[in-house]
């Protein structure tokens, strides 16, 4: 079955996809809630290498799994081999009926918003922009991956060069700036640890995506090797993007200013260069919106097509197109779902209340190390650096998050997490049936 789909991503697009699906609009945005909840030069900073850093341990553990277990899925195949197909599954229905589909639904709504800032669109035009990028790029996946892929690198590699010009541009014009860092000063501002927590779990957010190159991993060449490195430099390089981000809006603008803007990234801009500045930062946001967009539409559909052939899914959704070698039903059924939860507006939702049981999943993949070591004698193409204290630091921060969200938003909560549950009922029905029918 492996030879089912082709081996054509190599480093390149594999970073690419881990540096794509990361940088999407968050960090065009999201450093305004973390200077609001720590409202300090020196804690915005904290927050931002310690959300790097704990990304980066999360991306060590997986990194081994992934050169374990190389068949398509990611996470659910390393849930399921660690744990039991249960657990797997319930991964691949978060994924679908919420987490994923959910963030194709809404940074497709953020795409589309940004295009009204150049074309005036009325609610419903908005949403039709959004459900025709999903439309579009899935259409571009169902014809083969390398077609993604290339498309996903080109648009990476695009929205780096334009990172890299807004930093030098930000320093060189800053400069003419009498003084610098001047409203938090380079001190630790008391504020509490919940605060320190929910800007750090901002943070984490805006890394959010790191783990999908693993879902396509019987499409990636010499996998062992390529998806651990592909991790691994991937999230360094986001994280250095984000802490010099961040360095040049807090050089250019004041903290206060930094702490209440809803569109930080526009507002350094047009301080910098004027009003055309946001017009720059809105078609960078269309720009990168939509090549995280394009990455996150191709990882999906290969969970998929891995559940079906394991029998957790109908057998019809992991066929392969006999043509483009693309598991074309499945990338039919996520445009189709993702565009009615843009349609409906219920991606709003499952985004803002289920997207952290994310993190329950992680905590379990990165416990999951932990057994597959103790229970298989596999090879593996990579071994964790600092084992066992790198991925027990994960653990701890993935059930930081969790509960943090727990205890701030109990009922919030209670949503997502009754979506999960339900879907342990679903697995065991699903079980059953087939018993009986075998």
């Amino acid at each position: 079955m492996s030879n089912d789909l082709r081996r054509v991503m190599g480093l390149p697009h594999a970073m690419a996809m881990v540096v794509g699906t990361i940088i999407g609009a968050s960090i065009f945005v999201q450093p305004s809630e973390i200077t609001g909840h720590v409202p300090s030069i020196t804690g915005v900073f904290l927050v931002w290498i310690i959300s790097g850093i704990l990304t980066f341990f999360g991306a060590l553990a997986c990194a081994e799994l992934a050169s374990i277990f190389t068949q398509s899925g990611g996470i659910y195949v390393y849930l399921k081999e660690a744990f039991s197909p249960s657990i797997g599954f319930l991964w691949g229905w978060a994924m679908f009926w919420s987490v994923h589909s959910g963030i194709i639904a809404a940074i497709a709504v953020i795409f589309a918003r940004y295009v009204a800032y150049f074309f005036p669109m009325e609610p419903v035009l908005i949403k039709a922009t959004a459900i025709g990028a999903i439309i579009i790029l899935s259409a571009i996946n169902y014809i083969g991956v390398k077609q993604g892929s290339t498309l996903q690198t080109l648009f990476t590699l695009g929205k780096i060069i334009a990172i890299v010009l807004i930093i030098i541009i930000g320093f060189v014009f800053g400069s003419r700036i009498p003084e610098h860092f001047v409203t938090g000063e380079l001190v630790i501002t008391t504020f509490s640890l919940k605060n320190f927590l929910t800007a750090l779990i901002a943070g984490l957010f805006a890394f959010g995506g790191w783990h999908m190159v693993t879902y396509s991993s019987e499409e990636t060449i010499s996998p062992q090797k390529t998806i651990p490195r592909a991790l691994m430099f991937g999230t360094m390089t986001v994280t250095l993007c984000y802490i010099l981000l961040n360095a040049v809006y807090m050089y250019v603008l004041p903290l206060d200013t930094v702490a209440s803007s809803t569109r930080i990234a526009a507002d350094a801009a047009d301080f910098l260069v004027g009003h055309g500045g946001g017009a720059f930062m809105s078609g960078l946001v269309i720009f990168s919106t939509f090549g995280a967009l394009s990455g996150i539409v191709l990882c999906g559909p290969r969970v998929y097509y891995s559940m079906a052939r394991d029998g957790l899914l109908f057998q019809w959704v992991g066929k392969i197109h006999s043509n483009y070698r693309t598991p074309h039903r499945a990338i039919v059924i996520q445009a189709v779902w993702s565009s009615i939860l843009v349609a409906t507006g219920t991606y709003r939702t499952l985004f803002t209340r289920v997207i952290y049981t994310e993190w329950i999943f992680f905590g379990l993949m990165a416990i999951g190390l932990f057994i597959v070591r103790g229970k298989y004698e596999l090879t593996r193409g990579y071994k964790i650096w600092g084992y066992p204290l790198v991925p027990l630091i994960f653990i701890i921060s993935s059930i930081a998050i969790v509960a943090n969200q727990i205890i701030s938003e109990p009922f919030e909560s209670m949503f997502g997490l009754s979506l999960v549950l339900i879907g342990l009922l679903v697995y065991y029905f699903w079980a059953k049936k087939n018993a009986e029918r075998s």
